[in-house]
């Protein structure tokens, strides 16, 4: 099996792509006279589309800093088609049983999201400068200070050559 086959087949990958189907139906009501609710339809559909496409982008690296990275993005398009689906009924939608079946699956995905979160190696990271995304317990570093860790030198440049074309 292909990593990308095995990918597709993690159950919260699974339920990322029920997710885009049940935004697509959903999105398909919206009336095209209504400019908002058009503007509402690219957006939905856009966080649904970039659920799977960043779990598959956490599970193409082993990085923890990374997928932590995706994870978060995963996680904010997963919220917003939470909120903007339950406030359709505020913008003319009546077809409110799919937007609670589409909520339904959002909520359903976020214990797959905790339990894959759960599973990065937290020993697995490159430190990240801004802080965000270290493993517990590895902070950012402050002004002056040096990773022991980063035995990266740029300027350590000995296998360039200087050679004229």
């Amino acid at each position: 099996m292909s990593r990308q086959d095995a990918i597709r087949q993690l159950p919260i990958y699974k339920k990322a792509e029920a997710i885009v189907r049940l935004t697509e139906g959903l999105v398909a009501l919206f009336p095209e006279e209504n400019g908002f609710l058009q503007s509402i339809k690219g957006m939905m559909y856009g966080d649904a589309l970039l659920i799977p496409a960043k779990i598959a982008g956490a599970e193409a690296v082993d990085l923890y800093d990374l997928r932590m990275e995706n994870a978060a993005i995963i996680r904010k398009a997963a919220r917003e088609l939470y909120v903007n689906a339950g406030s359709l009924k505020y913008h003319g939608i009546d077809n409110t049983e799919y937007a609670n079946l589409l909520r339904k699956e959002i909520d359903d995905f976020r214990y797959l999201f905790i339990d894959w979160v759960a599973g990065f190696d937290q020993n697995n990271y490159i430190r990240d400068d801004w802080g965000l995304f270290n493993p517990p317990g590895i902070l950012a570093l402050k002004k002056g200070e040096v990773d022991d860790d980063d035995d990266f030198d740029i300027d350590d440049r000995d296998d360039f050559d200087d050679e004229e074309e």
